[in-house]
């Protein structure tokens, strides 16, 4: 199963990757996490680990397996039967904006099941990420 949402900001591609990158600050401006904890200090590294708790969700773990520097990130976790992959993509568009691109894929034996129960709520969540980045990238 695998869950999009976009959304264009009127902040430069640097502003978008410093907030979304400073993961333990997303409850802030994100209702779809009400508290991140980063498992090691300085900067969002391949292999950097953090631990997301979000409204009817279990607490995850989540460890960076792709990152380029002010283009985006991958980060994976594991649940029982179920293996989720989020995206994090920044794309610089010509006026200066930035249009950020969220994907959550889940996969293996109970991903349907996860995606049936879960999928709305799944939805919201990239929807409230995407805009809480926006309003946050924007303010001044």
């Amino acid at each position: 199963m695998r869950f999009v949402a976009s959304v264009e900001i009127a902040a430069d591609i640097e502003r978008v990757w410093t907030v979304q990158t400073d993961v333990e600050r997303w409850p802030e401006w994100t209702p779809s996490v009400t508290a991140a904890r980063r498992l090691e200090s300085g900067p969002l590294v391949l292999g950097s680990t953090a631990r997301l708790e979000q409204p009817r969700l279990r607490p995850a773990l989540w460890r960076v397996t792709e990152i380029d520097p002010q283009s985006g990130f991958v980060w994976e976790s594991t649940s029982p039967g179920v293996r989720s992959r989020g995206e994090h993509r920044l794309v610089p568009l010509a006026d200066g904006r930035t249009r950020a691109e969220l994907a959550l894929t889940q996969s293996g034996p109970l991903a349907g099941l996860v995606g049936l129960l879960f999928g709305s709520t799944v939805r919201g969540y990239l929807r409230q990420e995407a805009d809480g980045l926006r309003r946050r990238c924007e303010e001044r």
